[in-house]
């Protein structure tokens, strides 16, 4: 018996499961919150260099701004450079101050603003652009704060998900919710630039326990039947947490209250964990086998299934739990000892990084749409649910694979026809941003389900770290890559469509997982998985093998592919060779 008999006797879909899925709401509407936060809280405002002597007078005011500030080609005001002597203008009411003073008129040399600068505040009251003048010179600043707050969600994919293997899934989400909100009232208390950046950057390595965890937790508690509906209404939070960040961005305008707003539901989060349930799978698979009856049971009762002891005996946990107890601590190497899981390891982090980085690259880049920060940003939230939908259906009946090459090529597609749509026809750029905005969350909403089911529950949390990792990465380059307009204006758009394209490249390159049963262990992933020919003669191999004494790799797997010997059961090589 494997865990999915032990499932279907409890319930593989139902209150118990649906709980479950409301449980993970939270942390699914605290990670757009956060992680698309920097299109408010780094929003930087039309500005141009502090004059002083500015007239008080409004009528007046625009003349003054004629005589200290070139024009740029668009026909605005520069925001960087202002006149190194003011020029003269005629008929003006001004004063002496608007003069030369003594300078020739025609004269049109520009500086770099030594005395800071003025901001538009009828949009925002406040963000760390305005309030440490992370513009023009310093302009790379702002977008390193968005880049190291991935980076450390980058290294905290790899720390969550290996620990998580390691401990247990309901505890490190725990730890998560603690040090997001601590680090997160830090990010709000910061006194400077460096000290931001540095709780930010630790925010987002805790904020990536909820990426590792949330969804293998639903997921290990699910039947195959019913994966599909749940991933995609799971996700759905997340589109709900994108919704809201507009609303809560277009009623706080100062960015410390705002940080604050979106931090403090992680108290609610660290309540909640009374009633989440650890894996069953994972207890299993580390031989816990008292604690995975006790939640198998309340499974059971939440869901009306007639099961008693009698029916999940010690006796009978024990045996499943032999078939899928791990020998060893999983480790990251553990991903490439097999050629197999070394081949969907390697495609599914290429995988992850083009889905991240064409993602976050049009995601919190809304300049050059023609609509306000907060009306792009709620348009962006109105099409994930059509997007949601039309995931759905590609998954339930065209599969995993179709479905995330499907969308990372329509990814593509729309970058490549904004290079040749002109940046003044407005509507027609916000059109194709926001159908690239439809094509780039289906994919990644894809890429969370394919990916959990690629890996086996015995490394399940370690592979999906290992992906995020890749996935982060990408995130942490996009708003760097942004700033390659200042090498071609159409650089940025080639970069993020050529790496989707790419990514849709070796998304072909892997197995199709559509009404598949979840993996256990490693050895289902090289037995399954394995072309015919050779899965034929590795089987007939196993036939002469006593079955009970495989543990985390089958005979077939040792005979046929180029394992380690220190894996091998003892005995192995003298039976076999």
């Amino acid at each position: 018996m494997g865990f999915e008999e032990l499932l279907d006797q409890v319930g593989g879909f139902g209150p118990f499961q649906l709980r479950n899925m409301v449980l993970m709401a939270l942390p699914r509407i605290l990670l757009p919150l956060n992680f698309l936060l920097p299109v408010f809280l780094a929003a930087v405002p039309s500005h141009h260099c502090a004059l002083p002597g500015t007239p008080v007078n409004v009528s007046h005011q625009d003349l003054w701004l004629e005589a200290h500030l070139p024009r740029e080609t668009d026909g605005t005001f520069s925001s960087c450079f202002r006149f190194a002597h003011p020029r003269t203008l005629l008929n003006t009411t001004l004063g002496r101050e608007a003069q030369s003073s003594g300078k020739l008129e025609g004269r049109v040399s520009t500086i770099p603003c030594s005395q800071g600068w003025e901001y538009d505040n009828s949009e925002f009251s406040s963000t760390i652009a305005t309030e440490w003048d992370l513009v023009c010179e310093h302009r790379g600043l702002n977008k390193v704060t968005s880049t190291l707050f991935f980076v450390g969600v980058l290294v905290g994919a790899v720390v969550f998900g290996y620990l998580s293997d390691r401990f247990g899934r309901r505890w490190l989400l725990l730890v998560a919710y603690v040090s997001s909100l601590l680090l997160g009232l830090a990010s709000v208390a910061s006194v400077n630039y460096v000290m931001f950046t540095i709780t930010r950057t630790f925010t987002g390595l805790a904020l990536a326990g909820f990426t590792v965890i949330m969804l293998p937790l639903e997921l290990e508690w699910l039947d195959t039947e019913h994966r599909i509906v749940a991933g995609v209404l799971s996700s759905m939070f997340w589109s709900g947490g994108v919704t809201l960040l507009a609303l809560v961005g277009y009623l706080i305008r100062d960015w410390r209250w705002l940080l604050l707003t979106v931090t403090l539901p992680s108290v609610l989060g660290i309540i909640s964990i009374w009633w989440v349930p650890e894996s069953a799978r994972w207890l299993l698979t580390q031989g816990r086998v008292q604690e995975a009856q006790s939640y198998l049971l309340r499974c059971a009762r939440l869901n009306g299934r007639p099961v008693g002891q009698d029916s999940l005996s010690m006796e009978t946990l024990s045996k499943v739990a032999a078939t899928e107890q791990v020998v060893r601590r999983p480790s990251y190497l553990d991903l490439f000892r097999t050629p197999r899981l070394r081949h969907v390891s390697l495609c599914c982090m290429v995988v992850w990084f083009g889905v991240n980085f064409s993602y976050y690259g049009l995601t919190l880049d809304l300049s050059g749409l023609g609509l306000t920060v907060y009306q792009t940003q709620l348009l962006f939230a109105a099409v994930e649910l059509p997007s949601k939908l039309l995931v759905y259906l590609s998954l339930r009946y065209a599969g995993r694979r179709p479905t995330e090459v499907g969308m990372l090529v329509g990814t593509a597609l729309t970058f490549g026809v904004r290079l040749l749509v002109p940046s003044e026809t407005k509507s027609r750029q916000t059109a194709l941003a926001v159908i690239g905005k439809a094509f780039s969350e289906a994919a990644f909403t894809t890429a969370y389900l394919f990916t959990s089911e690629l890996y086996p529950t015995v490394l399940r949390q370690t592979g999906i770290g290992l992906t995020s990792l890749a996935g982060r990465l990408g995130g942490s380059l996009a708003p760097l890559a942004a700033l390659l307009d200042g090498v071609w204006l159409s650089l940025p758009n080639i970069a993020y469509g050529g790496i989707a394209l790419l990514a849709a490249c070796n998304a072909l390159l892997l197995p199709e997982t559509r009404q598949a049963q979840l993996p256990e262990t490693i050895q289902d992933v090289e037995r399954t998985r394995l072309g015919s020919n050779l899965q034929s003669s590795c089987l007939m191999l196993q036939s002469n093998w006593d079955y009970k004494r495989q543990s985390l790799y089958p005979p077939s797997a040792w005979s046929c592919l180029p394992i380690p010997p220190h894996w091998a059961p003892a005995g192995w090589a003298e039976g076999m060779w």
